[in-house]
């Protein structure tokens, strides 16, 4: 997937939007104000970071070189992908796997907003 392909994925979930709360150089995805998502340019080619279960980071990560522990994040629950050298199958199951961790711990008034909006 190309950056612009993540992105436009990043946004298709609902209520996500994009912020640069870090800069002009540092897109990050949040829905419901809470992050999920960032792209980081710390790297000669294009990286995302992405949340994942604590219980089962460890296991992602070994199984791809391309998975690392979240660059500038807490390497207990995020992890940087290089997205040219991973499958898209599995780039999209990631993101999924993000949005859906942060989307279920919003509060019920705020996952009511999101699905009427």
């Amino acid at each position: 997937m190309t950056i612009e392909e993540v992105k436009a994925y990043f946004l298709s979930k609902r209520g996500a939007i994009e912020d640069y709360p870090f800069g002009p150089e540092t897109p990050v995805f949040k829905v419901g104000s809470k992050m999920f998502a960032l792209i980081t340019d710390h790297f000669d080619e294009p990286a995302i970071n992405l949340k994942y279960n604590k219980d089962g980071i460890e296991m992602v990560r070994a199984g791809s070189e391309w998975i690392i522990p979240g660059y500038h994040m807490s390497k207990s629950h995020w992890n940087t992908l290089f997205i040219e050298k991973l499958e898209d199958g599995l780039i999209k199951e990631l993101i999924d796997v993000s949005y859906n961790l942060v989307y279920s711990s919003l509060t019920k008034a705020v996952r009511k907003q999101i699905e009427e909006a």
